[in-house]
């Protein structure tokens, strides 16, 4: 694994644990949530980038990598990691952030966007489609066949034991085999993908999200207030395209952009232009921001 210069491995408790995040810079504080199944090192390209102007976080969640990982499934709900990036704002001597989550972070940049509209001064969503579009998307057969993996998941032990037969087989090919550009992923990248799962408790508490996640979309969503950018990689197996129409209804100001030939790994596989998206929705100027 390739760490750059400036780069700074740190610990904070948060809502009762233990969490791990890499830093880089200095001023506002632009936090970053990985998805599954990752890490902090799903935002290697972009933690020097945006270093030149904010004190870039990017966060372990509870159960991944260095971050505690709590046994109880019953801990990997969406309350309790909603308090967990509330006491890391906090905690790092903040009061707001620029919150940049992808996947399984976006879920959790939703949801803690809709709980904490003070705290996010301007979202981005990466592949993850606004909790409401995902419930309704589930509905229809196609995304139900894209998500049939989520109710495999649900099995217990199960789930563990393919992920980790023939060294991890399963988890290290699915990011070479979603990507248009294989090239993206280095043996470094996919090996430190695999040893992050490996550790001590990590694969159940990754899946442990998904066990609780059931019904956990399908309830009522108001108008967010909070200035979004949605950047969506069109190639994405796991979620549909369809699933970002009609989020322009959720939300007061959004903007949306696609990237053709790109896979659900946006940022890793389209990192320059994924942070040119970025940049522009950052300079745009938005009534009370």
């Amino acid at each position: 694994m390739t760490v750059l210069d400036g780069w700074q491995h740190e610990y904070i408790t948060s809502n009762g644990i233990r969490l791990h995040y890499v830093t880089q810079g200095e001023g506002p504080l632009m936090l970053m949530l990985h998805g599954f199944p990752e890490f902090w090192y799903s935002w290697r390209h972009q933690i020097p980038e945006f270093a030149k102007d904010y004190k870039v976080v990017a966060l372990d969640m509870r159960g991944y990598n260095e971050s505690d990982k709590p046994s109880e499934q019953s801990a990997y709900v969406m309350e309790e990691f909603i308090k967990d990036v509330e006491g890391v704002i906090a905690g790092l001597g903040y009061e707001k952030c620029v919150l940049v989550a992808h996947d399984w972070g976006g879920a959790i940049a939703w949801n803690f966007a809709y709980a904490h509209p003070e705290m996010v001064e301007r979202l981005m969503v990466l592949n993850m489609p606004h909790p409401a579009k995902f419930a309704a998307g589930l509905q229809t057969p196609q995304q139900l066949l894209k998500s049939s993996y989520i109710f495999l998941f649900q099995l217990p032990m199960l789930p563990e034991w393919l992920l980790q037969m023939n060294d991890y087989a399963l988890l290290r090919n699915a990011f070479r085999e979603m990507a248009i550009n294989k090239n993206a992923f280095s043996e470094a990248d996919i090996e430190a993908y695999k040893n992050a799962a490996a550790k001590p408790g990590a694969l159940t508490a990754m899946l442990n999200y998904y066990r609780n996640a059931i019904g956990s979309f399908a309830q009522e969503w108001d108008l967010l207030t909070v200035p979004t950018l949605m950047i969506w990689g069109e190639s994405d197996q796991a979620l549909g395209k369809e699933l970002t129409y009609g989020t322009e209804e959720y939300v007061q100001d959004f903007r949306l952009k696609y990237i053709p030939n790109c896979s659900h790994w946006v940022q890793q596989e389209r990192p320059e232009l994924v942070s040119q998206y970025m940049r522009e929705f950052l300079a745009l100027k938005f009534v009370g921001s």
